[in-house]
């Protein structure tokens, strides 16, 4: 974890001073969000926003780290209740981003992210200690961009660790595992 955070803060110190060649920006859309690997939930709705920094490597490649506050979960039908059982998890998502232009419009990206939990609930009710306090993931997606500074994105999140806070050391308990799986649709403003 201290790698991640060492990598992000020196890409973020690269772009600082290659400043010519970096454009900040901010981000915000809206989030489908289930648990894949547990067949019984179904899609929650929910949101994100954030910053990013956009710093350009080449001339069609750009690496782009985030920090995005992202409502998550899942939810479940309820037995013997007309009900559904929302499960609702809060992160901090700090998604690491490659970002190659196909077009100067049309871009596609891919990376890992590291998410901090920051709340969990049960309809209401707090059920944190229930959860792991980090989650990891792979992004990808593309994006188009109207003009210099306004664009538009699609995203898809794979989670690749199991959210629940139980150890599986059976590879079949780890497939079936709760994981995070989050397509979010975001309009993204560049300074």
């Amino acid at each position: 974890m201290k790698k991640v955070i060492l990598t992000t803060i020196a890409v973020l110190a690269f772009g600082f001073a290659n400043a010519q060649q970096t454009r900040f920006g901010v981000k915000g859309g809206l989030n489908i969000t289930n648990f894949s690997g547990d067949n019984d939930s179904n899609a929650l709705i929910g949101f994100q926003v954030g910053g990013f920094a956009e710093i350009k490597v080449i001339e069609r490649l750009s690496i782009q780290p985030e920090l995005l506050f992202s409502a998550q979960g899942a939810s479940f039908d309820a037995i013997g209740n007309n009900n559904d059982i929302d499960y609702r998890l809060n992160y901090i998502n700090i998604p690491v981003l490659a970002k190659f232009y196909i077009t100067k419009q049309f871009s596609v990206e891919g990376g890992p992210q590291l998410g901090f939990l920051v709340s969990a609930k049960r309809d209401g009710n707090d059920v944190k200690d229930a959860y792991k306090s980090t989650d990891l993931g792979f992004n990808f997606g593309a994006g188009y961009n109207f003009t210099d500074n306004f664009s538009v994105g699609i995203r898809y999140t794979v989670g690749l660790s199991n959210v629940r806070d139980y150890d599986t050391d059976n590879i079949d308990d780890y497939i079936d595992s709760p994981k995070n799986s989050v397509l979010a649709l975001t309009a993204a403003y560049r300074f």
